[in-house]
């Protein structure tokens, strides 16, 4: 390890999160390397080692939230300071006709479970880590396709399509990182999230059957933006398009819709979270 500094990838063996994770590593940076497969997390770890680079495996279903907790507590453990988490994982709208709806290990909608709550719970469990690293950063990996919860229908058993449910996914992601930075303001850490490229040549795009627009390095670029440069470390509670700020949904910066999803949000994470050193609201 070039230095001390340490970040956290998610989803990083393969696509986006397999990039960014090398990327990374050529910074210098010692990167956990988050995946559900062994195999295929030691293969990226091996990749970085050959480059130069260094890097480990971790592994958990982010579609459980008691793997999700087990992972955060083991990273906490391990390291007493990271200064970088990137919440990168995600599940895409699927295959078309976009209907066939999936329920996580919890009994949550999927992509909600994994593209929202996952990654709110996995925050707020490594904020004292976080602190200790500071200045460090969490960037939350978003989408520019973005939809209001209906908390009365979280599970979506009604009009249930898989865009729809990562729109929403997406659109809780841009409102918690908003609420996180308030929270966190003064504490060294910044929190802002971002939508990296149209339609990257990954597979979550191609499983949807649309023909990638953009390439993985742009959205390389837009996340190292966050990542290592000065405007990730100086802007909190922003949303990027790209390596440009723009405006999230209007509706993630409403207050009452913003607190009605906080609420419930706590409700659901409660049993996974404790009060010894973890954000709470």
């Amino acid at each position: 390890m070039t230095d001390t500094r340490i970040a956290l990838v998610t989803g990083a063996t393969a696509g986006l999160g397999r990039a960014v994770a090398g990327a990374l590593a050529g910074h210098g940076i010692h990167v956990l390397v988050h995946g559900r497969d062994a195999k295929r997390a030691a293969a990226v770890v091996n990749q970085i080692s050959k480059s130069g680079g260094s890097a480990q495996a971790v592994l958990a279903d982010l579609a459980s939230l008691g793997q999700v907790r087990e992972l955060a507590d083991r990273i906490a453990s391990d390291h007493n300071a990271i200064t970088l988490l990137i919440n990168n994982a995600g599940v895409g709208a699927g295959r078309p006709p976009y209907r066939k709806r999936q329920l996580s290990a919890d009994g949550h909608e999927l992509r909600f479970a994994v593209n929202y709550l996952a990654p709110a719970l996995l925050a707020r469990r490594l904020i004292p880590a976080l602190k200790n690293g500071a200045p460090a950063r969490i960037i939350n990996v978003g989408s520019a396709g973005q939809a209001p919860v209906d908390v009365a229908d979280l599970r979506m058993d009604n009009h249930y399509t898989g865009a729809q449910a990562y729109y929403r996914s997406k659109f809780a992601l841009a409102a918690f990182t908003f609420d996180l930075a308030e929270e966190l303001a003064g504490s060294g850490i910044t929190v802002n999230c971002l939508h990296p490229a149209s339609l990257m040549n990954t597979h979550m795009v191609r499983q949807s059957m649309i023909p990638p627009m953009s390439t993985v390095a742009s959205g390389v670029a837009a996340v190292m933006n966050l990542a290592t440069g000065s405007a990730g470390g100086t802007v909190t509670g922003r949303y990027f398009d790209g390596r440009s700020e723009a405006r999230a949904h209007q509706g993630a910066y409403d207050p009452a819709i913003r607190s009605r999803l906080r609420t419930v949000t706590a409700e659901l994470l409660a049993p996974f979270l404790t009060s010894s050193g973890q954000a709470t609201r």
